[in-house]
């Protein structure tokens, strides 16, 4: 596990550091500098000849000193000065007072094409204005030169938060970060005009009275030891029983993914609670399942209540479609069963129209909504709920007292308590019909093992995107398949077993 912050963490972090621990600001600057010329390294960047590109503020202070650093080794470094003189920050001055005792050379208007490396340390993490005017054109320039270029900290342009492109913003090769990942490398596009990414650690440290549930965590291999042990004196029963209520007429493909994911993820049964025209598809298709099935008309509650009962985790809509007969079952199974829950795709859609609904089950619950399915349960736009990401997320968690998986190009599960998870596995290959299915699966199968659902929900995320991962490098993105994915997960597990 590790953290990513905020521009204001970040910032408080920092002052934490300089005036809480002791070290002084132009001692963490002279680190920062270090660790990136250090990576400034064959055969990425050369050192024929560097252009530092430095702002007004602490971020262009970093460059500064790192054009010193390399003009003491020998490498020709130049220093082209973009931020108004009178915001220089003390430390700037500072530095461009050394640099010009070191005569480390300045110029004022570079003949872009003749460097091999540029260094762009313009913003800094606390940009929170669209980029214009000079800074604009520099960007532009940086752009389209043929140098490779590194960032100090973040590309500039990007906003350290979410992401988002301030109007331009600089498209790095490589981006050495400090102490922490900031959101915005990690959130798209940021994360794609960061490049390759470093993280240097330069000496700041998360406070020892701090609260980690404010920063995003970011599962990695090391929390795959949160997976049940298999018992070899175990039966199936042991290892969890999963009603799937899923498939409509013509949809029986989603109930098969969900299902099969949900036993390739560990779980001992499933069943499959669906419509009766999926009975002989599904049954050819998956026969480890057991199979229930409903009519047009009439979902029996008696029926209904059976499988409840047998089951040890309920999970509810791949592909059940958006009859409004169905919503009185949900109904049901929200306000008479306590078991843990993962609510999907047509079901939320569902529930979105009835949201009290959701405030009659007493049991745990898991809900995995893609972006258009989160902006409906806030009744809001897919553009305004990306605007406050992953902010709503978490307030919805907390108002309804569940885990809130909302899936995007980078998925956050937000817990109750406010703890968010940001997943770092997967890829474009993903974006596939039936990848949201096979993840309601892999998580009702961890469910079904005992798992909370506090911890079954990021860690199936984690899973599902490096199955996606193995799928992705033994066949490419273009053709990925959501079985693909569902393939993806044994070698995962096995890493446990």
């Amino acid at each position: 596990m590790h953290y990513a912050v905020t521009s204001e963490q970040m910032k408080a972090l920092d002052a934490h550091t300089i005036k809480d621990m002791g070290i002084p600001s132009l001692v963490l600057m002279e680190r920062a500098a270090l660790c990136t010329v250090e990576e400034i390294r064959e055969p990425l960047f050369s050192k024929e000849r560097i252009l530092l590109v430095c702002g007004s503020g602490n971020n262009g202070a970093d460059g500064v000193a790192m054009a010193r650093i390399l003009h003491n080794r020998g490498v020709t470094a130049e220093i082209f000065l973009v931020g108004n003189k009178d915001r220089w920050t003390e430390e700037m001055r500072i530095q461009i007072d050394i640099a010009k005792n070191y005569r480390v050379p300045f110029v004022n208007n570079p003949a872009w094409d003749e460097y091999t490396t540029i260094v762009d340390a313009i913003f800094g993490v606390g940009l929170s204005r669209k980029v214009s005017g000079r800074y604009n054109d520099v960007i532009t320039s940086i752009n389209a030169a043929s140098a490779r270029v590194i960032s100090v900290d973040i590309p500039s342009g990007i906003h350290g938060n979410t992401g988002e492109i301030m109007g331009t913003a600089v498209r790095a090769d490589k981006t050495v970060t400090f102490a922490f990942p900031k959101a915005g490398l990690y959130f798209y596009p940021g994360a794609e005009y960061a490049g390759e990414l470093a993280v240097a650690d330069i000496g700041i440290q998360m406070m020892e009275t701090g609260d980690t549930r404010k920063y995003y965590s970011c599962m990695d291999e090391r929390e795959l030891g949160l997976l049940p042990k298999r018992q070899p004196s175990g039966n199936k029963g042991d290892f969890g029983k999963v009603l799937m209520i899923a498939g409509t007429k013509g949809m029986s493909g989603a109930a098969f993914l969900a299902s099969n994911a949900c036993l390739a993820a560990g779980a001992g049964m499933v069943r499959i609670h669906t419509r009766e025209e999926n009975r002989i598809i599904l049954q050819t298709q998956l026969p480890e399942a057991m199979l229930s099935v409903y009519g047009e008309e009439d979902w029996n509650p008696r029926a209904v209540g059976e499988a409840v009962g047998w089951a040890d985790v309920i999970a509810i809509g791949p592909g059940i479609g958006k009859d409004p007969m169905l919503l009185d079952m949900i109904a049901w199974i929200l306000e008479n069963s306590r078991k843990p829950m993962v609510l999907d795709a047509d079901c939320l859609n569902l529930l979105s129209t009835q949201e009290e609904l959701l405030a009659k089950r007493s049991g745990p619950c898991v809900i995995t909504p893609h972006m258009g399915e989160m902006a409906r349960l806030l009744h809001t736009t897919v553009s305004a709920l990306k605007k406050e990401f992953p902010k709503n997320v978490q307030a919805y968690g907390r108002s309804k007292n569940l885990v809130c998986v909302c899936k995007d190009a980078r998925t956050v599960t937000c817990l109750p308590d406010g703890t968010c998870y940001l997943n770092l596995t997967g890829n474009e290959g993903m974006a596939t019909a039936g990848a949201g299915d096979v993840l309601t699966g892999v998580i009702a199968g961890l469910l079904a093992q005992g798992l909370p659902a506090e911890k079954a929900a990021p860690l199936g995320v984690y899973i599902h995107g490096r199955a996606g991962d193995i799928a992705k490098e033994k066949l490419g993105s273009y053709s990925m398949l959501a079985r693909d994915i569902i393939r993806g997960l044994a070698p995962i597990m096995r890493e446990r077993g």
